[in-house]
């Protein structure tokens, strides 16, 4: 039964059109090992003259407890004195004897493993049909595009201009990407959005590059241009006296195909982003737009400092302007039509969605490239990878119960650094998620989905939709601690200038202003324990 089951995920990737050029080999691999007694099937799919897509599963059940001990240090107040409940927040979610029975039977929507696999594993109590979805969005998601015409006419309509030829060149074990390095020049994880400002003072595509810069092409077609990044060292000292340095890139662009992106009076707005993690994805669209709208202050009516917002962006489906939750500025509103985005920006691959090949006026070798038929991408194959980004488990938090970590829990509430952050949300309920196992499910995001001003040390000077050109989403941390062992790297922010959780913070300004200070006039050991927690999430 299990070969069976393995066997017809093999037989969907092959009829599904995911070979990358002929000839192309598909490998199973299957042995007996305990846990498959659990119903647990292990899947190795492996192409030749391909990225591989490797899908390894592990179960667990809820993440343990927090320790009840409240932290105590120096002068922050202990977890029971924090207003709001907020140590109860921070490693909550509601205890299973507070949910409906329906729900606390539930399989949890975190998966304890800490390997190189830990962002690719599949949701808990997917279907069967559910989960051979999920492999066959597994090799769409790692296959690479090839160079129309091909006698792969599934995967072929790369470019003629792009980035990255896979999603996984980017989100690299569905992971996060990082600037490159000297060590690492060629590194794929990291683009350059462009765009000038128009009559009535918004933020459009530049008329010769368009959105961002393809440093990329197919065979005939010249690359937009390159970039070069400069560090400039930022010094500053916590409030002990410790120093320390950050790092802010300079972007320099060279072998610009069309002329210079514009005079220094008027250059245009640029702004590097890096390639966030993809796990996670369909709970925070799966929280009802009401509880999300509901957290946001815009007049900062409680004083506080903190005035998150929603942006209104619109729906490539619908036409209708709509709640945005994906992207650094929270440009998209569904997990289609983030991917949808990628696939014509970082790809050069259409879909219905954006029918029209990426290649502005002054581009005719791009405009006259052979594609890969209208669209390149059709539904069918889009849905599978919007399954997949759908129902990637997220990693369960680590060393709960860690001295550290529990003191760390209690200072980034007195920090305020929840109030962005939020560690608790709930999905919605089933008739209105994708997915069963979406449904009705308490997780930690410890993301609003709101924009705030984080002030002028990260602002990119380009505005997107509602969003200023100092407005960026709250990151979620989610298993932030593991980029390190699934990506190789630490930095953090949109642009990846971070080195570290310590740095990601002091780069806070803005409506962040007052938490990033309580960080940096914090004792050693306190900042310690705080950037303990952040990692154990």
């Amino acid at each position: 039964m299990r070969w069976a089951v393995a066997h017809a995920v093999a037989d969907a990737v092959v009829h599904e059109g995911t070979a990358c050029r002929a000839p192309t080999r598909y490998a199973l691999v299957g042995r007996m090992v305990p846990w498959l007694r659990m119903g647990v099937a292990a899947v190795v799919l492996s192409t030749s003259g391909c990225a591989s897509g490797r899908v390894a599963t592990t179960t667990a059940g809820s993440p343990r407890a927090g320790s009840p001990t409240a932290a105590r240090l120096n002068a922050v107040p202990p977890a029971a004195a924090l207003p709001s409940t907020a140590a109860a927040r921070l490693n909550a979610v509601p205890p299973a004897a507070a949910l409906p029975s329906t729900v606390a039977a539930r399989p949890s929507v975190t998966v304890a493993n800490t390997t190189l696999d830990a962002f690719a594993q599949p949701l808990p109590g997917l279907s069967a049909d559910e989960r051979r979805a999920f492999f066959v969005g597994n090799a769409f998601f790692n296959d690479p595009w090839v160079t129309a015409p091909s006698s792969t006419a599934g995967r072929d309509g790369l470019g003629p201009t792009f980035n990255a030829t896979s999603c996984a060149g980017c989100h690299f074990k569905d992971g996060r990407g990082a600037p490159p390095t000297d060590d690492d020049p060629d590194r794929v994880g990291l683009l350059v959005r462009l765009s000038v400002v128009d009559d009535v003072g918004a933020s459009v595509p530049h008329p010769d590059y368009g959105d961002q810069l393809q440093d990329h092409a197919i065979l005939g077609v010249p690359p937009e241009g390159t970039f070069d990044i400069a560090w400039d060292e930022v010094d500053g000292r916590y409030g002990d006296g410790t120093a320390f340095t950050l790092l802010r890139p300079r972007f320099t662009f060279r072998d610009l195909a069309f002329g210079p992106l514009g005079d220094v009076a008027a250059m245009p707005a640029i702004s590097p982003r890096t390639a966030p993690a993809v796990f996670g994805l369909g709970l925070l669209e799966a929280v009802p737009e009401a509880d999300i709208v509901a957290r946001a202050d815009p007049d900062d009516r409680d004083g506080d400092g903190i005035s998150g917002r929603p942006n209104r962006v619109p729906d490539a489906r619908t036409g209708a302007v709509v709640l945005g939750r994906f992207g650094w500025k929270d440009g998209r509103p569904t997990i289609e039509q983030q991917a949808a985005a990628a696939f014509l920006g970082d790809i050069g691959i259409t879909s219905s969605l954006h029918p029209a090949t990426n290649c502005p006026p002054a581009q005719a070798a791009c405009r006259a490239a052979i594609d890969g038929g209208s669209p390149e991408v059709d539904d069918a194959k889009l849905a599978r990878i919007v399954l997949y980004d759908q129902t990637l488990a997220v990693p369960a938090p680590r060393d709960v119960d860690d001295p550290a970590v529990v003191a760390g829990a209690a200072l980034f509430a007195a920090a305020r650094c929840d109030a962005c952050h939020v560690p608790a949300m709930r999905s919605g309920p089933r008739s209105t998620v994708a997915v069963d196992a979406l449904a009705d499910q308490p997780f930690a995001p410890y993301t609003d989905v709101l924009l705030h001003d984080m002030g002028p040390g990260l602002a990119d000077d380009r505005s997107e939709h509602d969003a200023t050109g100092t407005e960026w989403r709250t990151a979620p941390l989610w298993g932030i601690g593991l980029i390190p062992t699934v990506n190789g790297h630490d930095r953090l922010l949109h642009d990846g200038r971070a080195r570290g959780i310590a740095e990601a913070i002091l780069w806070h300004g803005g409506e962040a202003e007052g938490a990033k200070e309580r960080f940096r006039t914090m004792t050693r050991s306190e900042r310690d324990a705080l950037v303990a927690f952040v990692a154990s999430r």
